[in-house]
């Protein structure tokens, strides 16, 4: 939470459970307390320039998702609202509300499983980059043809590993059922595709669309929960419905701006990241803001 003021939950004596590139979590025994900044990260580099509210527009987001989609998969949210929050902090963190307003969920501290859920309904990204390889996505076989930001024949489960440090590893089902056991795999994957496709349905009826997504689950007690963010522009591609076409790449509401302008820089990526000019900041600001606007619709 750098951002906002030096540790101050910590001072207040909440202890850091993890710095995230760009959520702290903060143990309380039994359940997490969970503050999105507005840090960026690109490139595995959490970038010097925040982007101005974009953790209130990170946590509203999962709010809303979270309610919409606990039918289909409950998920680990307890409350937002600061007046409950504050009954589990202690009196020593009550000047600290100005700065956890908006970006902060109680949630209930569960086991992660260590692998990110990923589904993916449009050709793109790092699976973009596979199937011109190999014609396929973790072992997924597809048709010859596609182009960039094709509509895939169906929603894919595309598992990786969960890497705290470095890059993740696509990885396919049968790797992830050796990993985390086979009745827990196929869990996650029938929950992933069911959140994906309700998502996907909602996002064009608010004139978004979903190209690809990924999610954290965890166990609480025997449970198994959507846990961390959800459908945010940080862990999802959404495409504006009315700009898109196949072919190209879209233009989106994620953190690609921010990639792409740096790739632009000649920055190695292995040294520290440049600053970001204050009219690509709000710019990126402009495309978060817009994204909570059209999802809230």
């Amino acid at each position: 939470m750098k951002n906002l003021s030096a540790d101050p939950l910590e001072v207040a004596g909440i202890p850091l459970l993890r710095e995230g590139k760009v959520r702290d979590v903060y143990d309380l025994g039994d359940k997490l307390l969970i503050v999105s900044t507005d840090r960026l990260s690109a490139f595995d580099w959490v970038l010097e320039s925040p982007i101005p509210g974009k953790g209130k527009i990170l946590t509203a987001a999962s709010l809303l998702w979270f309610e919409l989609t606990k039918k289909i998969m409950p998920n680990h949210l307890i409350t937002a609202d600061l007046g409950e929050i504050r009954k589990q902090l202690p009196s020593s963190a009550q000047a600290l509300w100005e700065n956890l307003e908006g970006r902060t969920m109680l949630v209930k501290k569960a086991k992660r499983v260590d692998a990110e859920c990923i589904a993916r309904g449009y050709l793109a990204g790092s699976g973009f980059k596979e199937y011109k390889k190999s014609r396929s996505i973790c072992g997924e076989p597809l048709p010859e043809g596609l182009l960039e930001a094709s509509i895939l024949p169906h929603p894919l489960f595309t598992p990786s590993t969960k890497a705290d440090q470095g890059h993740d590893r696509n990885i396919s089902f049968e790797e992830l059922k050796s990993l985390i056991g086979s009745e827990t795999a196929s869990k996650l994957k029938k929950a992933t595709l069911q959140i994906y496709e309700f998502a996907s349905d909602y996002s064009r009826s608010r004139g978004l669309i979903l190209a690809d997504t990924k999610f954290e689950f965890g166990f609480v007690g025997s449970e198994l929960m959507v846990i961390d963010e959800m459908l945010t522009p940080d862990s999802s591609r959404f495409w504006d419905a009315r700009l898109y076409r196949s072919g190209s790449s879209p233009a989106s509401f994620d953190k690609q701006f921010i990639r792409d302008y740096l790739e632009k820089t000649g920055w190695d990526k292995n040294s520290k990241p440049p600053m970001l000019p204050q009219e690509i900041v709000e710019q990126t600001q402009s495309r978060y803001l817009q994204f909570l606007k059209m999802i809230k619709a």
